[in-house]
């Protein structure tokens, strides 16, 4: 009985035995630990001291108070903030699929301009603006602009269907006209001329014309 006791008891003292041993292994590695850590605590405590030593003369322990109070008086607009960026973040989620086609079509339709010359013809007409601020001064080109409104009502008038046709036919004349054949005439040639159909109705139209011309003084 008493051999069976004294075996229970050593192995309860070799249980606690290992039990400290653990303990000691534990304790040795915590204080290797801090012998390592020890030097770098150390350098990172001086590099806080040099830090806060630099900023020292604009911080106050005041102003953290301050900057906290006003952070949990403003909680609510805080709260609102996030949530428009939350908002903003999702909407641009949603378009940027958009964004990304629309970029590609402007830029394809940027190279379809290029391709047409829309671009260089921009530029020469930039160059065409430069030479003509380099040859004349602004009251030039103030009178050539109000005479270039004049020009412009002239053109008016002359996109009328009538008159568009009419110098067409005027355009036309000098194709028909054989000077080779042009002979000093008499007043008995113009009237011997004037037996020809064609040449009645060409002093006819002269006839309006010079009608016309006439009204010219009166306007």
């Amino acid at each position: 009985m008493a051999d069976s006791e004294n075996k229970l008891i050593l192995e309860k003292l070799e249980a606690i035995e290992a039990e400290l041993m653990e303990m000691r292994k534990a304790r040795e590695g915590i204080e290797e630990l801090k012998e390592d850590l020890s030097p770098l605590m150390k350098q990172s405590f001086q590099i806080m001291l040099r830090e806060l030593g630099e900023v020292e003369t604009g911080f106050q322990l005041e102003d953290s108070f301050h900057l906290l109070k006003r952070f949990m008086r403003n909680m609510n607009n805080i709260a609102f903030a996030l949530d428009q960026l939350e908002n903003f973040i999702e909407l641009f989620h949603t378009v940027e699929p958009l964004l990304k086609g629309a970029v590609n079509h402007g830029i394809y339709e940027l190279g379809r301009l290029e391709q047409r010359g829309v671009f260089r013809t921009y530029a020469a007409m930039l160059e065409v603006r430069a030479k003509i601020a380099k040859e004349y001064g602004p009251e030039d080109i103030e009178a050539m602009g109000d005479n270039f409104v004049a020009m412009l009502g002239l053109l008016k008038k002359m996109s009328s269907p009538e008159l568009v046709e009419f110098l067409g036919k005027l355009a036309d004349v000098p194709a028909g006209v054989q000077l080779e054949e042009a002979k000093p005439v008499g007043m008995a040639g113009m009237i011997s001329a004037l037996r020809d159909p064609e040449v009645r109705q060409g002093v006819g139209v002269a006839l309006q014309l010079t009608k016309a011309l006439g009204k010219i003084k009166d306007q």
